[in-house]
């Protein structure tokens, strides 16, 4: 039966290395599986997913892959698996499309991404995949004190930034993965 999973964790949970090694493992059985994200998500280029540790394979977007009709879900080179990479930014009906793909056409999706922004707050695409997904797992990462990350701090200048637009796209240079007494003290580093 296939499903929808989402799995999430703060930034650099490695979530990007771990979708491209899901893809590895589908490929290397001889199986089809796609990999998207939504068209947003352009910092590595536009068609292309790229891990901090260097892994990187060729991608759609997921406005593209979700527009697709019928045929390319149901017929001979239809893929074995959907993996959605920065889920995060996926719209609600984006994350419903993909329900669909799963539910309808019975291709198992998996979504990597955020679950909240830098003030904590769901993401839209997160809290729909809260709400839909069959199974959801946390890929936990460590803040600089060595307990649990589970909130995304952007800062600027050294500091811990609390306001501002919820979608800066950016990379280690502007946030950093914080457990929640740091992150509410605004403490960055030792």
């Amino acid at each position: 039966m296939a499903k929808l999973y989402f799995r999430y964790g703060a930034m650099g949970a490695s979530k990007t290395a771990n979708a491209l090694m899901v893809q590895y493992n589908y490929l290397e059985r001889g199986k089809k599986a796609l990999l998207c994200k939504p068209a947003l998500e352009n910092r590595d280029g536009d068609l292309v997913l790229r891990s901090r540790m260097g892994l990187e394979a060729p991608c759609l977007t997921a406005e593209d892959l979700l527009s697709r009709d019928e045929a390319f879900f149901t017929g001979p080179d239809k893929p074995d698996c959907i993996i959605v990479d920065e889920a995060q930014f996926l719209t609600a009906a984006q994350v419903e499309g993909f329900v669909k793909v799963v539910d309808e056409y019975r291709i198992p999706v998996i979504c990597y991404g955020l679950k909240s922004d830098f003030q904590t707050l769901l993401f839209e695409g997160s809290k729909r995949l809260l709400e839909l997904a069959d199974e959801i797992e946390e890929i936990p990462t460590i803040c600089w004190c060595g307990k649990k990350a589970r909130f995304n701090a952007r800062y600027a200048d050294g500091k811990l930034v609390r306001e501002g637009e919820t979608i800066v796209l950016g990379a280690n240079e502007a946030y950093t993965p914080l457990c929640r007494k740091h992150y509410y003290e605004g403490k960055l580093h030792p």
